[in-house]
């Protein structure tokens, strides 16, 4: 696992030991990135459920403006710092050992607007439509932010937010890659 393109190309990246984290791997990432294109420059990140900080750092490298990592994990925390210092985008960086969805509440309570959403929960385990609900109902998305969802082929994402609308999705043997943009609905007074 490496920095595909920009500022850190090459760079190794740690993962940590086992097979609790499940790092996006480099084909799909450098997919993933070809389809965002030109979104990423400027863009402010966030990505939870982060495990190595992989799909961040990626972000920062090909020249997001920063970005913000979420996990639950103290050994996935350390090694995001550890990656983020050895790719030299720290200073580009926060991140937060948290619970995913509590830390999508602060988020939002601190009035936190993200233009890009890298989401790489655990396999079928319900995380999917959590998040996306979190996101429809809360404002940490930029109007027209995309949300990047990796996902289990088991795992269907429905089109019937209000917030949310689900534009692509690219299948990568059993993952799927699901790209949702974010428009917020104007109130009628």
């Amino acid at each position: 696992m490496r920095i595909i393109t920009g500022s850190a190309k090459g760079t190794k990246l740690k993962a940590p030991s086992g097979l609790e984290t499940r790092p996006t791997a480099d084909r799909v990432k450098e997919s993933v990135f070809n389809i965002l294109s030109d979104i990423v420059v400027d863009a402010r990140v966030l990505d939870i459920f982060a495990g190595t900080g992989n799909l961040g750092l990626e972000a920062l490298s090909r020249g997001a403006k920063s970005a913000v990592f979420v996990d639950h994990s103290q050994e996935s925390i350390n090694i995001i710092k550890e990656n983020a210092q050895h790719t030299k985008l720290v200073g580009f960086t926060e991140i937060y050992k948290n619970d995913v969805l509590r830390a999508l509440d602060r988020l939002a309570q601190s009035e936190a607007s993200f233009d890009l959403l890298f989401c790489d929960p655990p396999y079928k385990k319900g995380f999917v439509q959590a998040v996306l609900e979190k996101i429809d109902n809360q404002s940490i998305m930029a109007d027209r932010g995309i949300v990047v969802i990796e996902h289990s082929r088991h795992e269907g994402i429905t089109d019937e937010w209000e917030n949310l609308r689900l534009k692509r999705t690219e299948k990568y043997g059993a993952t799927l890659i699901s790209f949702l943009l974010y428009e917020a609905k104007q109130g009628v007074i």
